[in-house]
């Protein structure tokens, strides 16, 4: 067997805090910011520069002295860290560790993961040789040092957490989520870990809190310049048009970009978009997606291991795709019903019926010619959705593409680039493989996964963004190009739908199964880790997102 690694100090505290956060961090390698972690950080920003003069010899007992950033480990504990700081005087260390907030008013004056971890840092003092009997945690905000004594209980229930993280590592599971625990609300990765969906997906009645923001903070960035520029200036993203400056984008609050085109993006913007977690997605000037650069995706591993074992089991695949299928034809009669005028009622009634096929094909081909046929008749009718006076000006023969053959598809296209963008970001920043899907099998360069996932998405979001774009004339006539070869959008009415798309996403909507409201953007991003639960084998089916 594979020996583990040392657990790093830290681990041990989110370990006292919650087996599963510890498994989230360490295992999969999963990490998302909040408040708490952007100000810890500031925090530890100096005691994070290291002191050029090392530790002194144990027996040296010579004047003060005092060290900053020291990382220690040992193979016998099991145990690594990375000390803020520590007090050395008359042969005895001290470590002090630093903590962003305020000392709470408990007994032992810090809560126990806290405890935990300054005292596994004396113990590796210890295993190096040192006399350690207490450390110190400094809380910022209350400015207030507070003594920590290592006793015999103290020590015992640091190796104690030390040997259940091993554990947790060598079982190589997720640890079930807490339960209605108020540890939740203060955690950065309870989006990750979405503990009140995992149990209400599991319990008839379980109740699911408002635990993260309902959209993100940032705001996604569009460049179409052809022959432009983005480049790093400071903290913020600069843009040119052929050499002149035309605009500029404060990194902070940034949360995607897309390239559409012939834009140059120079390096050190790549890179410190890639540090800040921020993807940057390319397109061609037609709006193809082409792929995306980002930061180091798939570190995730279980859950990629989890993902391949159940696309080369045909059962597995196709309990997943009958899911996605099922929805997806549900989701366009939902549209059709809502938005259509005089819709024919057998073609509602013939998408219900082939619903119910979907959810019961018993193979992967069949499934493919169900929705083939689902979609034939949902696109006959789709011109119904286009308010009357503009239904003959935005007539479409079906679905065509490769190039699309009239505005109607050009749109359509470029909607679904649109979102298979999105949802492969998504998709990678989890840690699964974009091009390895259920529904869509693999071939070269298609986000097989990515389309998996949009298709419960395309009647609701794309599809809705083409119609209201349309219909409220954001996008007319004489704003798309016609060739013998195809038609598509010109770059002003291009940037005038992109801005209908973004509403779009960024649109509170009430989760049906949860009953909690966040934006498009985020509820693909909750649909995508509740597969990965599925794939896991923590939820037994894959929970559909359905309109009403």
């Amino acid at each position: 067997m594979e020996e583990i690694p040392p657990v790093p100090a830290r681990m041990l505290n989110e370990v006292a805090y919650c087996p599963r956060l510890f498994a989230l961090e360490w295992l999969n390698r999963e990490w998302a910011d909040s408040a708490d972690t952007v100000e810890g950080r500031t925090v530890h920003r100096r005691v994070d520069a290291e002191t050029r003069a090392g530790l002194p010899e144990p027996d040296d007992a010579d004047a003060p002295r005092v060290v900053r950033s020291v990382l220690l480990g040992d193979a016998t504990l099991g145990i690594v860290a990375r000390i803020d700081l520590v007090e050395a005087e008359g042969g005895v260390v001290v470590p002090v560790d630093y903590k962003k907030g305020a000392a709470p008013d408990v007994p032992e004056g810090a809560w126990e993961p806290e405890r935990v971890q300054v005292c596994a840092q004396g113990l590796l003092l210890r295993a190096h040789g040192y006399s350690c009997d207490h450390g110190i945690l400094w809380f910022a905000e209350s400015r207030r040092r507070v003594e920590v004594c290592f006793d015999d209980a103290l020590v015992a229930r640091t190796l104690e957490l030390r040997d259940v993280a091993r554990a947790i590592a060598t079982d190589g599971r997720l640890p079930p989520p807490l339960r209605d625990s108020p540890k939740c609300e203060r955690c950065s990765l309870v989006g990750i870990c979405l503990p009140d969906e995992h149990y209400a997906l599991q319990e008839e009645g379980a109740t699911v809190r408002p635990l993260y923001p309902a959209r993100d903070d940032g705001m996604p960035l569009y460049a179409r310049l052809q022959g432009g520029s983005l480049t790093k200036d400071g903290d913020e993203i600069v843009v040119r048009d052929r050499g002149k400056e035309v605009g500029r984008a404060r990194i902070a609050e940034t949360s995607r970009v897309a390239v559409l085109g012939n834009v140059t993006v120079t390096t050190p913007l790549l890179r410190e978009l890639a540090w800040r977690d921020i993807p940057v997605a390319f397109h061609s000037h037609g709006g193809w997606f082409y792929g995306s650069f980002g930061p180091a995706n798939g570190r995730n591993v279980m859950t990629r291991i989890a993902q391949h074992r159940a696309a080369a089991d045909p059962a597995r695949a196709l309990a997943v795709a009958r899911r996605f299928v099922h929805a997806k034809i549900l989701n366009s009669r939902v549209l059709l019903r809502r938005n259509g005028e005089d819709v024919p009622d057998n073609t509602l009634l013939r998408l219900q019926e082939l619903a119910a096929d979907a959810a019961r094909a018993e193979s992967l081909e069949t499934l493919l010619g169900i929705e083939g046929v689902s979609a034939r008749f949902y696109f006959e009718q789709f011109s119904r959705m286009v308010k009357t006076g503009l239904r003959a000006a935005f007539a479409m023969d079906g679905r065509n593409r490769r190039p699309p053959r009239d505005p109607v598809n050009a749109l359509l296209s470029f909607a679904y680039a649109c979102l298979v963008r999105e949802l492969t970001v998504i998709v990678g920043q989890i840690g699964f493989d974009p091009y390895v899907g259920y529904l869509h099998q693999p071939r070269y360069g298609r986000p097989a996964l990515s389309l998996d996932l949009m298709e419960e998405f395309r009647p609701i979001i794309a599809d809705s963004v083409v119609i209201n774009a349309i219909n409220n004339e954001v996008v007319q006539l004489d704003d798309f190009i016609v060739r013998p070869t195809g038609v598509s959008l010109g770059d002003a009415a291009r940037t005038r739908f992109v801005g209908v798309y973004e509403r779009r996403m960024d649109e509170l909507a009430t989760h049906p199964t949860f009953g909690t409201r966040m934006s498009y953007r985020r509820i693909l991003e909750v649909q995508a880790r509740l597969l990965g639960k599925v794939l896991l084998g923590e939820l037994p089916e894959y929970p559909e997102y359905r309109v009403r």
